[in-house]
């Protein structure tokens, strides 16, 4: 696998090089150039009711796949938010909870799924009741809202993360959704409100901007979204 991220400082894309029979997949979308060695399709990864429940975690129905068909080739792609991408190795043993919007593009044995939240955690976190979840061994490539940053907790280190800076974690983290302070009051005036502590030992992604903050910067304006 031969790959870079290239203006990682500023609005990032990815160069892939693929060898001849070689395939990546990305959401839809994604690709911006390629070689003329190289075919894009679209699919639904694991089957219509997969590319459903998908879409019900705020992910695109459908896939990109592109295959090195007649040669090797090169392929770019990047995400449509002014944010960074992340390269991740997942090595097999342990799976990455993704948030929505998180999945820019992974290599062919990462299998991309989506998992249901429980019904406290669905409510109440800003993630909604369906994420997504890569398990496999290859490399993954998240997109964010502001730049990628990981944390990595020992065994029974805590970190309490607002919701609106998550992007991905490792799936067997133990978190609890809690108040951000003591009460209510003070969680509210915070501005904080509810929050995710996480438990070690794992890894934690977050993105460095809030898009609902952004988005209530904007219609403080007077724009509408819609």
């Amino acid at each position: 696998m031969k790959y870079e991220i290239l203006h990682q400082d500023a609005f990032p894309i990815v160069r892939y090089q693929l060898e001849k029979g070689e395939r990546i997949k990305a959401e839809a979308d994604a690709m911006v150039a390629m070689s003329s060695t190289i075919d894009v399709i679209g699919g639904v990864e694991g089957g219509i009711k997969k590319g459903l429940t998908r879409m019900l975690s705020g992910e695109k129905f459908f896939f990109q796949y592109l295959t090195a068909t007649r040669g090797s080739g090169e392929v770019l792609f990047a995400h449509a938010y002014p944010g960074g991408i992340a390269d991740i190795e997942l090595d097999g043993t342990s799976g990455l909870i993704i948030q929505k919007d998180g999945f820019l593009a992974c290599t062919e044995q990462v299998e991309i799924e989506t998992k249901v939240q429980n019904l406290a955690r669905g409510f109440f976190s800003k993630e909604g009741f369906f994420v997504l979840k890569a398990r496999g061994k290859g490399i993954l490539f998240l997109s964010s809202y502001g730049a990628i940053h990981t944390i990595t907790l020992a065994a029974g280190e805590e970190m309490i993360v607002d919701n609106g800076h998550l992007v991905a974690w490792t799936e067997d983290m133990t978190y609890n959704i809690e108040k951000a302070s003591n009460g209510w009051v003070n969680s509210i005036m915070s501005g904080e409100c509810l929050v995710c502590r996480f438990r070690g030992p794992g890894t934690i992604c977050i993105q460095t901007r809030n898009p609902n903050g952004f988005s209530n910067w904007i219609s403080s304006f007077g724009f509408s979204r819609g």
